[in-house]
């Protein structure tokens, strides 16, 4: 099971939209996929309508409601638990608790059935987004192509080292994601190609600024059922793909090494 965090401390970045998107995508792709968010805005249940009342993000982390309280199923392969209360004040009740970092790990440790969790972090490095680096193993970023891109990044990137440092728990960055690029725009392209030069193959393809992603949260649905043949889908299409690549590269490397005899 891989477990990803979508992070970056700044809001507006298009990080929900990445979340959901990618685990829409996955989905789709036939893989079981749970989407956790912490992210007190709780902007990933207005992308879909909740035929029953779970118990929430809230609840689980601070009122002992277990996980299959909580889960709500949405789509073939694709669960969520979306916050709908406010996360604002679980977060200020994780900081007052004992090992308040480590909720999340210690409720879902044994969680089983899903071939990804992706967990949509809140724009902040507080406990919230602590409890979400414990629990995860890989890392993706968002970032929209702005002059202080490059910069932003860097010192994200310095903070999960610091955290792998101080916890033990080293953090994988998988992918960091431009979004909202705009190739008339000429900065748009110059922070791209920085980012590129910067951080190399941690670069993914950008996601084009797309007026159906806009519109895709007032539908209710994911890019791919609002606008399956938008440019958003195709990007985030592209994104999924991406990380599909990189499990089959790793199930390549962890398989065992077969002898070949050699003939007489």
């Amino acid at each position: 099971m891989r477990k990803i965090c979508v992070l970056n401390q700044k809001g507006g970045v298009g990080k929900t939209t990445t979340a959901i998107n990618l685990a829409a995508g996955l989905a789709m792709a036939d893989k079981k996929v749970l989407l956790l968010d912490l992210d007190p805005q709780g902007q990933v249940a207005t992308y879909f309508t909740m035929k029953e009342y779970k118990k929430d993000m809230f609840e689980f982390l601070t009122n002992g409601a277990d996980a299959l309280e909580c889960i709500a199923h949405i789509g073939k392969n694709f669960d969520i638990i979306v916050s709908k209360k406010d996360m604002r004040e679980a977060e200020s009740l994780l900081y007052k608790a004992i090992n308040g970092a480590t909720v999340l790990k210690r409720k879902l440790e044994n969680l089983k059935g899903y071939d990804y969790v992706i967990l949509d972090c809140p724009p902040s490095t507080g406990i919230l987004t602590q409890n979400a680096l414990y629990y995860a193993e890989e890392v993706i970023i968002p970032t929209i192509l702005e002059p202080l891109a490059v910069d932003s990044a860097k010192k994200l990137m310095r903070f999960i080292a610091e955290f792998g440092k101080q916890t033990g728990h080293q953090l994988k960055i998988d992918k960091i994601v431009p979004t909202m690029y705009d190739r008339r725009n000429r900065i748009s392209t110059t922070i791209f190609n920085e980012l590129r030069n910067e951080f190399y193959q941690k670069v993914a393809d950008p996601i084009r600024v797309s007026s159906k992603l806009k519109e895709a949260p007032r539908s209710q649905r994911s890019i791919f059922m609002y606008a399956p043949s938008s440019t958003g889908a195709k990007d985030y299409k592209a994104l999924v793909n991406l990380i599909l690549q990189e499990e089959e590269r790793e199930k390549l490397r962890e398989a065992p090494l077969v002898e070949v005899a050699e003939e007489d």
